[in-house]
């Protein structure tokens, strides 16, 4: 009853605040709702906008990257209440019914999982042990996402250093994990190689962002032509704390996850490595969210996303919530000076738009992989042509579907293609 409470708050408080444009998941949402705020955009158009821009991704990225882990993507949960706040008016009624409606979708996201996942389970042919493998490409290829990162902002020189040096570090780790060569009271100390190789990219691509450093006295320029929409977002800072909040809760108890590679991680039962993961991704978020809300007065939800981080190293459900809160205040109150720092660091702030292109490529291809090897593991052969097929014909009608939900819809599709073949005694399952 927790976990559909939690997930039933969370849509209610996320629809809201996307109805009174406080806060909204989508980061290309978020400079088009001061267009109505300010009145140069009307509510319907902006609904409209909302539905192009999110539904596509709920419904071939967030749910399929969920069944795969039995675990929820938080863009299944928080896209669909994007557009659930914004197809309302804003009104004491109208905000209402969107918040009502955002607990319905929440629970419908929560039990609808759990119905489609033991629908499968009855299936003559049960393809989630193969679907399954969709997340294994993800965790091992997110770690190369530093160095595209460089390589686009900065030369592939730099890239391409900064890829053999990440390289370097995950194997001396996979030798020292094997060897047994840290220990602690004699017990042998275990490190993730790919937690380590994302440190490691991390940490050049801040290295080569701070180099561009702005000389300019007049600094929090950034900071002073937004101050009204700053203080608009400090101003409602209790109900994102709420979010943030809920958030971090649900996620220690394995309910949602913030990106693909910490649900992949989580799913597995790497709670540590997850963890890393979840707080690397919002490390490398900061720039754009931080940019973009201050220019807008429009937040995120759940903030720079550290609450996922948060969630999973907290002890119990109660403490993960408290401490998403105080996480989000700490962000609110700390954006001007955030302002400052983007200002003087300009490479940092251009960095926020190369990271989410990088993540956004890093994860077209291992999905893409993933899904190839799901559905190879669902239906032999047949997969490796459904999915090839799939992507090629999806590319030549102009990407009607986005790249990265291709694997993950095109492994369930030769899922249920398997499950036609078999109930035809065209097709026999592997014992």
């Amino acid at each position: 009853m927790l976990e559909a409470l939690l997930l039933i708050g969370l849509g209610i408080v996320t629809a809201i605040m996307a109805n009174l444009g406080i806060a909204v998941f989508n980061d290309g949402l978020r400079p088009i709702v001061p267009e109505n705020l300010e009145g140069r955009m009307s509510r319907k158009e902006l609904g409209v906008t909302a539905f192009a821009m999110s539904f596509g991704l709920v419904i071939g990225y967030g749910i399929p990257i969920s069944i795969s882990g039995s675990i929820l993507l938080i863009h299944s949960i928080l896209l669909g209440t994007d557009i659930i706040g914004l197809a309302f008016k804003r009104g004491k009624l109208s905000t209402a019914a969107a918040g009502a409606l955002g607990g319905v979708y929440g629970a419908g996201i929560y039990f609808g999982l759990q119905a489609v996942v033991k629908a499968f389970e009855m299936l003559p042919l049960n393809f989630i042990d193969g679907f399954n493998k969709i997340g294994e490409p993800v965790v091992v290829s997110f770690m190369v996402f530093p160095a595209l990162a460089i390589a686009l902002q900065f030369s592939i020189k730099k890239g391409i250093i900064a890829f053999l040096v990440a390289a370097l570090a995950r194997q001396l780790v996979v030798f020292s994990n094997t060897k047994q060569l840290i220990q602690i009271d004699g017990t042998p100390v275990v490190l993730s190689p790919e937690g380590i190789a994302l440190i490691v990219g991390m940490a050049f691509l801040i290295a080569f962002a701070m180099k561009e450093k702005s000389e300019d006295q007049s600094l929090s320029m950034l900071a002073s032509m937004f101050t009204d929409r700053v203080a608009r977002i400090k101003k409602f800072s209790w109900i994102v704390m709420i979010s943030g909040g809920l958030a971090a809760a649900a996620t220690h108890l394995l309910l949602i996850a913030g990106d693909p590679i910490s649900l992949s991680l989580l799913a597995d039962g790497k709670i540590s490595e997850g963890g890393i993961a979840a707080l690397a991704k919002a490390i490398g978020f900061v720039p754009l969210i931080a940019s973009t809300a201050i220019a807008t007065g429009v937040f995120g939800p759940v903030g720079f996303t550290f609450v996922f981080g948060v969630g999973i190293f907290s002890p119990n459900p109660l403490i993960a919530a408290l401490l998403g809160a105080v996480v989000i205040f700490l962000e609110i109150q700390l954006l001007s000076k955030m302002a400052k720092f983007l200002d003087r660091y300009p490479g940092i702030r251009a960095s926020g738009e190369t990271i989410r292109t990088a993540m956004t490529r890093v994860l077209e291809v291992a999905l893409l992989i993933g899904g190839a090897n799901a559905a190879n593991a669902i239906v032999p052969g047949l997969g490796y042509f459904g999915i090839a097929g799939f992507y090629l014909l999806n590319e030549a009608a102009g990407r009607p579907i986005v790249r990265m939900a291709v694997g993950p819809v095109g492994a369930i599709a030769v899922g249920i293609l398997g499950n036609i073949l078999v109930l035809l005694g065209m097709y026999t399952p592997p014992q």
